[in-house]
């Protein structure tokens, strides 16, 4: 949401977030993590909420903090708060990111550790360390604010922030704040118009960064590339098969020779693995086993070498994709050397 989208009324509330590994995670501290990082970043995927929200953006401004194209975030993102800490507690992602009171219970059971919080300082009660201090030069606070829509007339948007001042000086909002731990953040009038400027454009900076902002087209146009050349490779090599097959139906006429129904389903078989393996295994080994099959359909006496070919042709695609292209595609069991 832009200034261009809503107008102001007042900032609520604020909330830090924190990055958490499961109490078994080999990432002891911080500093493991982006050490892992800046070597392999696709290795290190992280789970959070929608993509694009607070968490998302908090791992890019980590990511640029350190020297790492925020593109190359590996981010997942869950539906709910729920969904993300069964991915944290079962390993399924390398490190969680979510507002601080999202996570209370399970770092004071212990089965989770902070890594860092966002804040500009400690927090009382919580023996973990900001961001800051560990080198990484990134404070964010996740704010919640009142706005009303575009065009609202300036009677009708100063009783609306006189409802708010009331509301925020109330006992049931005193309350209310320390049942979700909530940072008080109340402003209102030109100060947070200022402010709501500021924050827009280094929101909107980042996400053009991540690839997923307003301004940045690229992603979308690049992100079409791979679809298409999977579906031209696709439609190239079933035309072959066709002519191949029409030409030994053709010679089985003459011949006692079978269909050449082989090389189709080889092709058919690949494929059928490509979209299998492709999100557990990952992009390199689904398109390794469709371009080894493919090769077999057509010649069928080399096989280790046609194996080479497959494993250089998917690694370099994906490198080409990932690294020169910026599409995403999922790195699975590889992840770690990618």
């Amino acid at each position: 949401v832009t200034l261009r989208e809503v107008t102001p009324i007042a900032r609520l509330t604020g909330e830090y977030e924190v990055l958490v590994v499961p109490a078994a995670s080999p990432f002891r501290s911080l500093q493991d993590l982006i050490r892992t990082f800046k070597q392999r970043p696709e290795s290190i995927s992280w789970g959070g909420g929608s993509a694009g929200g607070s968490d998302q953006i908090l791992a890019g401004l980590v990511a640029d903090a350190v020297g790492v194209s925020p593109r190359r975030v590996n981010y997942i993102a869950f539906s709910g708060g729920g969904e993300a800490m069964s991915a944290i507690l079962g390993g399924q992602v390398s490190v969680g990111i979510n507002g601080l009171a999202e996570f209370a219970s399970q770092i004071e059971a212990g089965t989770v550790r902070v890594l860092g919080l966002s804040s500009a300082e400690r927090l009382p009660g919580l023996a973990a360390p900001t961001l800051r201090e560990q080198g990484v030069d990134v404070e964010f606070e996740n704010w919640r604010s009142l706005v009303a829509p575009p065009g609202i007339s300036p009677g009708d948007r100063a009783r609306v922030e006189t409802l708010a001042d009331a509301m925020v000086h109330s006992a049931e909002w005193r309350e209310a704040l320390t049942r979700y731990r909530w940072i008080d953040r109340y402003l209102a009038g030109e100060a947070f118009d200022r402010f709501m400027e500021a924050e827009d454009a280094r929101v909107r900076s980042i996400l053009n960064k991540l690839g997923l902002g307003p301004d940045n087209s690229a992603p979308h146009a690049t992100a079409r590339v791979y679809p298409l050349f999977v579906l031209g490779g696709l439609l190239l090599f079933g035309g072959a098969v066709l002519v191949a097959a029409l030409k030994t139906a053709g010679a089985s006429s003459l011949t006692s020779a079978g269909p050449g129904w082989r090389p189709a389903a080889l092709i058919a078989a690949g494929v059928v693995l490509d979209l299998m393996l492709m999100e557990r295994a990952g992009f390199v080994i689904a398109s390794a086993a469709l371009f080894w099959l493919t090769a077999r359909a057509f010649d069928q006496r080399h096989p280790a070498r046609d194996g080479l070919f497959a494993i250089g042709v998917s690694t370099g695609s994906y490198l080409l994709f990932v690294r020169v292209l910026n599409v995403t595609l999922p790195s699975g069991l590889l992840a770690r050397w990618l």
